[in-house]
């Protein structure tokens, strides 16, 4: 498997590869509890408590293939999860976790060249 995610549209199947430089962006979540004189007491919310979003472009890339990442991207409408592999140096050096798409955009650069970008935040689901 490479590093991206896999799509079936009008334009036939086709894995998509990001641009190299994704960035991932890790927020733990965290239940607190403060008191008066300064005291706290932190703990972790829930099993999965590490909230990871993943920015990726697709910059320079023909009119056909930019409309067809973002229709497939549009298509599930933010509530259909797709697999996405990434790097990992401690499993083999990647692994698929599911993710969602929370925004992308469409840019314009040159002639019939587009680029794209996109947030997907993982989520932990059967």
């Amino acid at each position: 498997m490479a590093l991206g995610f896999a799509t079936t549209s009008t334009y036939g199947s086709r894995q998509i590869l990001p641009d190299k430089g994704m960035t991932r962006q890790t927020q733990p979540r965290v239940l607190l509890a403060q008191f008066g004189d300064g005291y706290e007491q932190r703990i972790a919310n829930g099993i999965n408590s590490l909230q990871e979003s993943y920015s990726v472009t697709f910059n320079n890339r023909t009119k056909e293939e930019i409309d067809d990442i973002t229709g497939y991207l549009g298509s599930l409408q933010g509530v259909t999860a797709l697999s996405f592999t990434i790097p990992d140096s401690n499993n083999s050096g990647e692994t698929t976790i599911k993710v969602v798409c929370d925004s992308f955009s469409q840019s314009y650069s040159y002639d019939d060249f587009y680029s794209a970008s996109a947030t997907f935040r993982r989520v932990y689901e059967a």
